[in-house]
């Protein structure tokens, strides 16, 4: 009898043993799909730590948790990749050397790719627009050559494009401007060329083109703008397509080559407090009155730079108030309205820059002595300083006045500067 159940005794040993070996196996097996385990692994091959750096000294690809044990490596429920962070970014890491594997267009379910400071080169690989369900990109500080990916503009759920400070060449994708999703574009610090598209019809909040060698004129921008930035490229024409952005909090397209007229809605604009125009061939007057009293254009922490241009005319009272206010090397005549030197009395106003124009008079208060945070330059007008040129910066030059024949010359509407 006993020797009749013995084959089904030794059965059951060997299911038991079985499905131990599985329940074994299974516990042993890395909790994170195998597709991504092997693109982490490329991902590794192709970068390294700067000496300093030890970002990849958690990526041990024996450990049973993966999605738990890899710094920069975050998953989903169902252990896939969804948000992929190269380096730490922290002030004390010098950040990773190598290149952008396109193995990472294997990891198909990442929402984040970020790529801290670093030395990595090459180029950005094609196959990222792959990615779609791509939100955010942010290769930010490294040195990165080549083209902005065509295929970036096929990611429906992009909000989020960093590749500021490489050495990327080539235009602007037309499709990028076009993206349903995308909110901030900053592609600052590059070599980018060409003239921007016609028209931006992403609904930007932030757009950051700063830096490049970017030519042409203004397009049509999207009436969400809250930050601008397309300074130190070599644009052209007039400013008329900034006149109906009236969610502006930050402006600067300064180090161009614009003309023309400033448009007036940026002096009325209840939002925008940082306003820089510099060193372009803007021209025409200032506004002379507040379209609406009641509104504030500009208080604390504010900072308006119209210096380096062409404009022309009396200063109006409409700037008084700025914190830090540059109006210097243009053509401004005439005496300096007192809502000037009250704010800057009062302490209002911290800086008032009006060197190298045509200035005529800087009526003084009695008995009131300048607060020693303001830093006030009236050197190279038609008129002696009344404080000397102490708190001129360098490039303001060592003559206090305008010799006698420019002044004269120029009230015979001859600028010279």
């Amino acid at each position: 009898m006993a020797y009749h159940h013995q084959p089904h005794f030794f059965l059951l040993l060997f299911v038991l043993f079985s499905v131990n070996a599985a329940v074994l196996s299974f516990q042993h097996r890395p909790k994170i799909s195998a597709v991504d385990l092997a693109a982490l692994s490329a991902i590794k091959d192709s970068l390294t730590d700067i000496p300093g750096s030890r970002f990849f000294s958690t990526w041990d690809f024996t450990a049973p948790d993966p999605c738990s044990s890899f710094t920069g490596v975050t998953c989903s429920f169902n252990n896939r990749v969804t948000i992929l962070s190269l380096g730490t970014g922290l002030s004390d890491s010098p950040g990773l050397a190598g290149s952008l594997s396109p193995v990472l267009s294997n990891l198909t379910e990442l929402t984040q790719l970020v790529l801290f400071p670093g030395l990595v080169t090459g180029p950005i690989p094609t196959q990222l627009g792959q990615l779609t369900s791509l939100r955010v990109i942010s290769l930010t500080n490294n040195r990165l050559t080549g083209s902005i990916p065509i295929s970036f503009s096929t990611l429906p759920y992009l909000h989020t494009l960093d590749l500021s400070s490489n050495q990327l060449t080539g235009s602007i994708p037309t499709g990028l401007t076009k993206l349903p999703s995308l909110k901030v574009l900053i592609l600052s610090s590059n070599e980018l060329t060409g003239e921007l598209p016609r028209r931006v019809s992403a609904q930007l909040l932030h757009l950051d083109l700063k830096n490049n060698k970017i030519s042409g004129p203004l397009p049509r921008l999207p009436l969400t703008l809250r930050y601008l930035s397309v300074s130190m490229n070599s644009m052209w024409g007039p400013l008329n397509g900034l006149e109906s952005l009236s969610e502006l909090v930050y402006l600067d397209v300064s180090m161009n080559k614009f003309s023309g007229a400033i448009p007036t809605s940026l002096f009325f604009n209840p939002t925008l407090s940082s306003l820089f125009l510099q060193r372009n061939n803007l021209s025409g007057g200032l506004p002379s009155t507040k379209m609406d009293p009641t509104i504030q254009s500009y208080g604390e922490g504010s900072i308006v730079d119209l210096s380096h241009n062409f404009i022309t005319g009396e200063i109006t009272p409409l700037l008084a108030g700025v914190e830090t206010l540059f109006l210097n090397n243009n053509h401004l005549i005439g005496s300096v309205p007192e809502e000037y030197i009250k704010s800057v009395y009062s302490g209002t106003t911290k800086t008032l820059y009006l060197q190298h124009n045509y200035l005529s008079g800087f009526p003084l208060p009695q008995g009131l002595a300048l607060p020693d945070t303001v830093s006030l330059c009236l050197s190279y007008n038609c008129m002696v300083p009344p404080f000397g040129i102490l708190a001129c910066p360098s490039s303001a030059g060592t003559q206090p006045s305008r010799p006698e024949s420019q002044c004269s010359v120029f009230s015979h509407h001859s600028p010279m500067d």
